[in-house]
């Protein structure tokens, strides 16, 4: 069949991409030609400071470099590194090494340990930072195991973070081109992760607050499905709350999982940025469907009880890239999000349903 014979309903599937989408795919073939940075060891400095950062891992340990079209492992490996933050520190930043590593000046690790099991890695966790909550952060999509490694790191250092927490870091290809891979790695991963999951909540009085990032928050909610499906409410009941920042996922699919699991843990909360541009691509990709990191409204997940979206739009004008990381890469978002984190503890109100916020504050 020619192209003259499409019917005048069918052409708006035929569209060529935008402008703006070109320069999106452009970009982001030319970053699949890059070469990505990778961890580097090197001699401690005595005015860096040092995260000790525990983590369960799908990755084969010898061969921690990106996983594009590599065949995935099964079962966990726990372990931790050592991640030095030099006193030259930016918040928002990771300082990649642009010479010989110096831990005077760039994030380098300084010291590593693999363990036996879950329960040595825990065991030696609680006795190095005491507490009965975990903060388990889950990298996104196009993330190396180094990008998630340091990016936790950044993450604890400029929040401030001084409790227990695990990085889970499953297969995503570390390369652009492996969006599908990355999708089918997410699915792949939910059974590591609900025991990942369980290990860490195993102990009386354990809970855990799961940070998740991108297409990280797809793992999230699709194991939290596979959890209330299958009658596994201890592990659910063991959540003390979850944020998704910039979620990478259909918003009705997302309303799916979220009747799936049932009553969601609390507080949860999703954080957006209407200029995020990764997730513009997302969107390309999947069906030119907005995702749910980009929703304008309440509105697009009506239905959903318990959810608390925080628009960070404004405040991203700060931050460099795609936009597709701001609470936790742009400073004046890092501040503002200190300060509600103050304030909660504190016993303040809630906000409501939807908040924006402004760049005035």
């Amino acid at each position: 069949m020619s192209d003259d014979s499409v019917p005048a309903a069918a052409a708006p599937a035929f569209r060529r991409p935008g402008r703006a989408a070109v320069v999106l795919l452009l970009a982001a073939l030319l970053v699949a030609c890059a070469p990505r940075n990778a961890f580097q060891f090197a001699a401690p400095s005595p005015e860096a400071h040092i995260e000790r950062i525990y983590i369960a891992t799908e990755h084969d340990l010898g061969d921690l470099g990106p996983s594009f079209g590599k065949q995935r492992l099964r079962g966990l490996r726990y372990l931790h590194l050592d991640v030095s933050i030099p006193p030259t520190h930016r918040m928002g930043e990771i300082e990649w090494p642009k010479g010989s590593p110096d831990a005077a000046t760039d994030f380098v690790v300084t010291g590593s340990h693999v363990y036996r099991d879950a329960r040595g890695m825990i065991g030696a966790m609680k006795r190095h930072t005491p507490g009965n909550e975990t903060v388990v952060f889950v990298h996104g999509y196009n993330n190396t195991f180094s990008d998630a490694v340091y990016r936790f790191a950044q993450i604890r250092t400029d929040f401030g973070v001084t409790g227990p927490g695990v990085l889970y870091s499953w297969p995503s290809a570390g390369d652009p081109r492996g969006y599908a891979y990355d999708r089918d790695s997410v699915l792949n991963s939910r059974d590591d992760f609900e025991s990942a999951l369980e290990a860490l909540t195993a102990g009386p009085g354990e809970r855990v607050l799961l940070l998740a990032h991108s297409m990280g928050a797809h793992l999230v909610m699709e194991t939290l499905r596979q959890a209330a499906l299958s009658g596994n409410r201890r592990v659910l009941d063991r959540i003390s709350g979850v944020v998704l920042m910039s979620p990478d996922i259909d918003p009705d699919l997302f309303r799916s999982q979220a009747e799936a699991i049932g009553r969601l843990p609390q507080p949860f909360l999703i954080f957006v940025s209407r200029a995020d541009r990764a997730l513009t691509l997302s969107g390309l990709l999947t069906g030119r469907k907005p995702r749910l990191g980009v929703i304008e409204g309440p509105e697009q997940i009506q239905g959903v009880q318990g959810v608390q979206v925080i628009d960070f739009t404004a405040l991203g004008a700060a931050e460099n890239g795609l936009g597709h990381s701001v609470p936790v890469t742009s400073p004046v978002a890092i501040r503002v999000l200190r300060g509600m984190m103050a304030q909660a503890r504190r016993g303040a109100d809630a906000f409501g349903d939807f908040l924006v916020l402004d760049a005035e504050l």
